[in-house]
């Protein structure tokens, strides 16, 4: 009995509210790894696929224009930060124009109200 008191007062009891939120805390976690190993097993096969098509792409559009795959590499590198950037290429309107913008405030006011109307 003294080691079990000893336990139980370093460990706290567990009511029945916070075995409740443990069990739904291991049913969630549950849940979560089933759907990443559904998603994982249906989406993988494809991202596979499609980075051999896009290897085979970049072979051959390097071989074609006579450049060397890391020349090609920074070059889509280069390409890659500025397309986060905001940069276009093609001429479309500007991605911060005022209809972007409001858009953008929108988005953020949306949201936002949508976190203070949970609490």
């Amino acid at each position: 009995m003294a080691w079990r008191g000893c336990c139980c007062s370093s460990l706290g009891h567990l009511n029945e509210d916070n075995a409740r939120f443990l069990l739904l805390a291991a049913l969630i976690v549950l849940y979560m790894l089933c759907g990443a190993a559904v998603f994982s097993a249906i989406e993988l096969p494809t991202e596979r696929e499609a980075k051999e098509k896009w290897e085979e792409r970049f072979v051959n559009f390097s071989q074609r224009h006579n450049l060397s795959r890391a020349e090609l590499q920074d070059f889509l590198r280069e390409y890659q930060e500025a397309s986060v950037a905001g940069i276009r290429v093609d001429d479309i309107r500007p991605r911060w124009d005022f209809t972007g913008a409001f858009y953008f405030v929108g988005t953020v006011v949306s949201t936002i109200g949508d976190v203070y109307t949970y609490q």
